[in-house]
């Protein structure tokens, strides 16, 4: 049931643009199912509920601030990034423009495409009147946010949250962050390091020496060591979902939906202190430390510390 109900063809959930293994809400499912997608959508709620509640595992992982809002947690700046790159990047030149932002051109209104029909939407009431400024630039940044992480399917999010609150009370689930209710949800991987270190590519500091650099020597001792859930953690912190494609580590995608393998890149301490993921890429960015100790204290601080949403740096 739950594999079928993540399928594509019927117009309810739509790959992510980022990776290809997380499922988001098609913004255009009433258009598919003009009658009766809000219905599904809370019986989808109902299967994930009754499942979390006797053990089972759900056949599909979602994007990861699906696992916030059923969490009741705040989404932040960087889930955008999980989704749509290209967006997060264009809303991070704007930030960095200061007074000049006035000149791009913006209001507070944003051109949804949905299967191919273009629909202008107002972010805040009066949106196409009000220009973009320095000082309104904080606040068309979080309509922006809001309208990508929730707005353009908040009908199908609460009825989704309606159905499985209906069998598992929100109360229930505050002992949980949202890397663990994805674990909870679709279960720990079956993680083959053979399969996941042969199927690494080694650049920056690394490019020369690749696997066999002391650092990365350090790096795979360390993960070897690891339990299948801290693995899976690991996997989550890089790229942005714990499952493994069914062909192994050799068919990962990257948000073109080409190949793109697991990525180690060194850079040094003055880069980064702690190590950081860039999971559109499946790329971790591992700074040249000194001991192993070292690695292995701050990669598990890192992995563990991302749940909460705040950056390291």
């Amino acid at each position: 049931v739950t594999k079928e109900m993540f399928n594509p063809d019927r117009g309810l959930w739509q790959s992510s643009a980022t990776n290809q293994m997380c499922m988001q809400i098609n913004p255009a499912s009433e258009m598919c199912c003009p009658d009766e997608h809000l219905l599904c959508f809370r019986f989808i709620g109902r299967v994930m509920g009754k499942a979390l509640l006797d053990g089972e595992l759900v056949r599909g992982h979602m994007v990861k601030h699906l696992y916030k809002h059923i969490l009741g947690w705040p989404v932040m700046f960087s889930d955008l990034e999980d989704i749509d790159e290209e967006c997060f990047e264009r809303l991070k030149g704007l930030k960095d423009m200061g007074a000049d932002v006035e000149y791009v051109g913006v209001d507070f209104t944003f051109t949804e495409d949905l299967l191919g029909m273009k629909e202008t939407v107002e972010l805040i009431e009066g949106g196409a009147d009000v220009e973009l400024k320095e000082d309104n630039l904080p606040e068309y940044l979080e309509a922006r946010l809001r309208h990508h992480l929730l707005g353009r399917y908040e009908a199908q999010v609460n009825e989704l949250l309606l159905g499985f609150y209906d069998v598992l009370p929100e109360p229930l689930l505050t002992i949980f962050d949202f890397q663990e209710l994805e674990l909870l949800m679709c279960g720990l991987p079956e993680i083959e390091m053979e399969d996941w270190m042969e199927n690494t590519d080694y650049t920056g500091e690394f490019i020369r020496e690749g696997p066999s650099h002391e650092v990365c020597v350090w790096f795979w001792d360390i993960v070897g060591g690891y339990d299948q859930e801290m693995k899976a953690r690991l996997l989550q912190f890089v790229t942005g979902t714990s499952g493994v494609p069914a062909n192994g580590f050799g068919s990962l995608q990257g948000p073109d939906g080409e190949l793109r393998n697991f990525s180690i890149e060194g850079v040094t301490l003055d880069t980064c202190v702690y190590p950081r993921s860039h999971t559109c890429f499946n790329r971790l960015d591992l700074p040249l430390y000194e001991t192993r100790d070292q690695l292995e204290e701050k990669l598990r601080i890192a992995v563990t510390m991302a749940s909460t949403g705040f950056d390291l740096d």
